[in-house]
């Protein structure tokens, strides 16, 4: 068992296991007796600690909410199209941690709770992991991804695989989020005309729409905190090196990472204690190790006063797009400060300078993703044909255009395909000057105007989901801290015309446990966030 301060239960459960055989009989029972229909209402929206207490109760086993989880999805997925594929042995999953539960072990501090993983996560068994793609269909690795792992270990249901934005949006200019050949479109469960965000898409939509307690998303630039600020969840982008990225499908080894998508910043936080961790074929979790990222129970920090005297900047320079998000940003200052916090208003990042002239950051990502990419195709177990490299994936899109480009091409692809290796002196130059000016631009804020953390929207509310002419993305707040690859967290702020919109508190590397406290502190003092109304 993991070393967490949070495994909960573990005395209470060393007494109530004194009869074994009685308890194991009782499960048995209970799971005969379970009536766990899509519309539960004593399951509806359940949080890990009302999941927990049941547990303890005896009122509930893993089985029940499994079953509960896998009745919503059979029901919602068809017009959310949220999950692409459902763990054909998550019943005996939740099954074998009831019985473990019932002789006394906790594994940790997700026993027994379903988590979705989006779908460039790989897991054991027989679940492909796609990246949303028709060419790696039979991609079965039949290997968990670190994060997977470190789920399992600490009691996770691993309910299933949830749909994305093919290729976490890194195929064309004019993708809508969402979409992925294997999966569909995504729909936004606030409004099903609208989107959901990307590239995280269906595992914020599963959140949102109860069809989980937690899902993992992953984020390059904005894939995590879009989606949960469209969604109306909590969405955390660890700093790069506090959750492994082994066996996930990669973009960018300077700016992707997992993170947690919940309904609350609590089980968020619990979710990260899980996810973080040392992977020694992740040299950058090194970081996170020598940090103290790790064995660290992130619910600890989350009081309900956090705010209370500390020193807030108000991001003035990444809003501006819209005045419905501008007038809710404006009233979440008001309620930081109710709440006793001292804003630092009308700010702006420095000047990058020439940082991101000639597309600098976007030609970065090209190259990072043809070398990345290869890299990690190669290292499959049993590679598809059509999936051997960047340069067989545009060959057999292609070859099966009226599937894979029906909506929109893959000039992405194309363009990463004509660059060169890491050693070109221009991507080496591209890369220390935007590293620099991001990481800066964060740090100087913070040092100069001695603030705990910075805020500001997320992104836009949902748009109309176009599948012609591709996403209308009006602004969002997520490039500095994704290009920096230091943390970002973000909370419901409210509603613009019934649309969720989310704000996001941004610090230096590895300040997880500030900002998770401040947007804590933030989401108990307003309590924004409503549940979507779903049609039964």
């Amino acid at each position: 068992m993991r070393n967490h301060r949070l495994v909960w239960l573990l005395l209470p459960l060393l007494v109530a296991c004194q009869n074994q055989d009685a308890q194991i009989a009782a499960v048995a029972d209970q799971q005969s007796l379970a009536v766990t229909g899509f519309s539960n209402p004593d399951l509806y929206e359940l949080s890990i600690a009302q999941a927990r207490t049941a547990m303890q109760a005896g009122s509930l086993t893993a089985v029940q909410l499994t079953e509960y989880y896998l009745a919503r999805i059979e029901h919602y997925n068809p017009v959310l199209n949220a999950v692409i594929a459902v763990s054909p042995d998550a019943i005996d999953q939740a099954r074998s941690l009831d019985a473990e539960l019932a002789n006394g072990r906790v594994r940790g501090v997700l026993h027994g709770i379903p988590v979705l993983l989006k779908d460039n996560i790989e897991s054991l068994g027989s679940l492909p992991t796609t990246a949303g793609s028709l060419a790696l269909q039979d991609n079965v690795t039949n290997r968990d991804a670190t994060v997977t792992a470190n789920l399992r270990a600490a009691g996770a249901v691993i309910l299933g695989k949830a749909n994305l934005s093919e290729w976490a949006n890194f195929r064309s200019t004019r993708s809508s989020s969402g979409w992925s050949g294997i999966g569909g479109q995504a729909r936004n469960p606030y409004d099903t005309d609208r989107s959901p965000c990307g590239s995280s898409s269906g595992s914020a939509v599963a959140v949102a729409a109860d069809l989980t307690l937690l899902a993992v998303g992953t984020e390059t630039n904005g894939s995590v905190v879009c989606p949960s600020s469209a969604n109306g969840v909590v969405g955390i982008k660890p700093t790069i090196g506090v959750v492994s990225r082994t066996g996930i499908v990669p973009i960018s080894h300077r700016q992707d990472t997992a993170g947690p998508m919940a309904r609350n910043v609590f089980d968020a936080a619990v979710m990260l204690s899980a996810m973080a961790g040392f992977d020694s074929e992740d040299g950058v979790t090194a970081a996170g190790q020598q940090n103290g990222s790790f064995n660290r129970d992130y619910t600890e920090f989350l009081t309900a006063n956090a705010l209370q005297g500390k020193r807030i900047g108000v991001l003035r320079g990444v809003a501006g797009f819209h005045e419905g998000v501008d007038a809710l940003f404006d009233q979440a200052a008001i309620d930081l400060g109710i709440a006793g916090a001292v804003l630092v208003d009308e700010l702006e990042y420095p000047d990058p300078g020439d940082a991101f002239d000639n597309g600098n950051s976007f030609n970065a990502l090209l190259l990072d993703f043809k070398n990345d990419l290869n890299s990690y195709l190669a290292g499959l177990p049993n590679p598809p044909p059509a999936a051997v490299d960047l340069e067989s994936l545009i060959t057999f899109n292609r070859r099966h255009a009226d599937r894979e480009m029906s909506w929109f091409q893959q000039e992405l692809f194309e363009q990463s395909q004509e660059k060169g290796g890491f050693d070109d002196p221009e991507y080496q130059q591209a890369v220390a000057k935007i590293t620099e000016a991001t990481r800066n631009g964060i740090d100087q804020l913070l040092e100069q105007h001695n603030l705990d953390a910075l805020i500001a929207p997320t992104s836009s509310a949902a748009w109309s989901i176009d599948l012609v002419n591709g996403d209308r993305f009006l602004g969002g707040s997520s490039t500095y801290p994704a290009v920096s690859g230091y943390p970002n967290v973000t909370v419901p702020m409210g509603y613009l015309k019934q649309l969720p919109v989310g704000m996001s508190f941004i610090g230096s590397a590895f300040s997880e446990p500030a900002l998770l406290a401040l947007a804590y502190a933030y989401e108990q003092a307003t309590m924004h966030r409503q549940p979507p109304r779903l049609e039964q």
